[in-house]
């Protein structure tokens, strides 16, 4: 959630900021005339409960006296039935002042490019060069069913449309990628490893950023409570410290994480239908830092660092994208995605996201820490995909075929594979 302050001291340039992410002008409107209603609203009630305490103070001493208070009396039933108005007003202005306020995205940070959608993304670099096939590259699935290693058939029939299940040496090269990158993770880029509940809480959904606004994206579980299947592990590991205050000198603090990710994935009707690159239920890899607000850029570009050293040593071709304002997702206020190469689609495809959402989540889910000088305050998350496992066994799977249809183990991972180099 945004800071209520900013709706009062500088509105123009929330309303920019917010035209920019894609909010309609009149729900900003509406948020600062709500605001100014409900002060308003408070402003009175407090003025008229004064008054109320000043006529039975009269109305107690006129008794002492033994003198008529009727008149003091009735005065006090009226101003006493208005404060009840104003406050049952005050309870729905307030209310609708929060519907809104729920729904507003993070507000843009320094340095990301102003636009609609991802046609204003800017592109920052580049590593790797597409190998250059002298055959036609086959897509990942195609690659993955005739080596009996993907089944997309048998998924289906059990769960439904993308849902599969990894077979043998699909499922080895699966846990050798995980297992990859949380090592390069914990060992070499300081993270501590977590294994999170993988079904959470409401508020845990809100204190992120998923509810109430993308609550029709999430797999929802009824019963005697309502929990959600977590989306993706920044879920638990963001909210770890919901409603806790840290000290100064822990941070900053970096989680990492595998676990399955559950998506409805709505309104992507007929987008990637096919394969690995938008299933219901996926492994990620997460990557999740606590940082003081002005480290938290710099804690940005090291967690790209992070996520782009495991394609380098998978020596898969990516580039790094630094999302428009139209683009980012809503707890973001800078994104920067990696798109690594997908030969049979001819470009490059998202692997990983990584946002800092400043105290965006940390506001909602009452994240804060104590500064040295004592004083408590908002600190700043950050989270990011390191990697999307699915997504990089697809690109190991095209980059690495070869004409006789098997597939090369990334040198990287042959240790992990128990020395296989190949799979046939």
């Amino acid at each position: 959630m945004l800071d209520n302050k900013l709706v009062r001291e500088d509105f123009d340039s929330l309303k920019k900021a917010l035209v920019t992410r894609g909010v309609d002008e009149q729900t900003i409107n509406d948020y600062r005339d709500l605001d100014e209603k409900r002060r308003e609203l408070i402003q009175k009630s407090e003025h008229l409960k004064q008054t109320r305490n000043q006529v039975t103070e009269k109305i107690a001493v006129l008794k002492r006296q033994k003198e008529s208070a009727d008149d003091l009396i009735l005065e006090m039933k009226t101003i006493s039935q208005t404060i009840k108005d104003l406050e049952r007003d005050l309870e729905d202005t307030e209310q609708a002042f929060y519907d809104i306020a729920v729904t507003l995205p993070n507000l843009p940070g320094r340095g990301v490019p102003v636009g609609e959608d991802e046609a204003q993304n800017e592109e920052q670099r580049r590593w790797g060069t597409p190998k250059e096939f002298g055959f036609e590259p086959k897509p990942h699935w195609e690659i993955g069913e005739a080596l009996n290693i993907l089944d997309f058939e048998r998924g289906a029939k059990v769960s439904g449309s993308r849902f599969l299940y990894y077979r043998g040496l699909g499922a080895r090269l699966e846990r050798a990628l995980y297992n990859f990158m949380l090592d390069m993770h914990v060992n070499e880029q300081g993270y501590t490893e977590m294994i999170p509940p993988y079904l959470v809480t409401n508020e845990a959904m809100f204190g992120t950023g998923q509810y109430p606004k993308f609550r029709e994206d999430a797999f929802q579980m009824k019963g005697e409570r309502e929990m959600t299947l977590i989306p993706t592990a920044e879920v638990p590991l963001t909210n770890y410290y919901a409603n806790e205050i840290l000290a100064e000198s822990d941070l900053p603090i970096y989680f990492t994480a595998l676990s399955p990710s559950f998506r409805s994935e709505a309104g992507s009707a007929g987008r990637d239908t096919r394969g690995l690159i938008r299933l219901h239920q996926f492994n990620k890899v997460e990557m999740v830092k606590f940082a003081k607000p002005e480290e938290s850029y710099n804690e940005l570009e090291k967690m790209v660092g992070n996520a782009e050293e495991i394609l380098k040593r998978l020596e898969l071709p990516y580039r790094v994208i630094a999302l428009s304002t139209g683009d980012m997702g809503f707890s973001a206020a800078k994104t920067y995605d990696i798109e690594v190469w997908i030969p049979a689609q001819n470009t490059y495809r998202e692997i990983s996201s990584c946002s800092n959402c400043t105290d965006f989540q940390a506001r909602r889910a009452k994240i804060r820490y104590r500064g040295e000088d004592g004083k408590v305050q908002l600190l700043n998350t950050l989270n990011g995909s390191g990697l999307a496992v699915g997504r990089t066994v697809a690109a190991i799977l095209e980059n690495y075929q070869q004409e006789d249809g098997t597939v090369t183990i990334p040198k990287a991972l042959v240790p992990y594979m128990g020395g296989i180099n190949s799979i046939k």
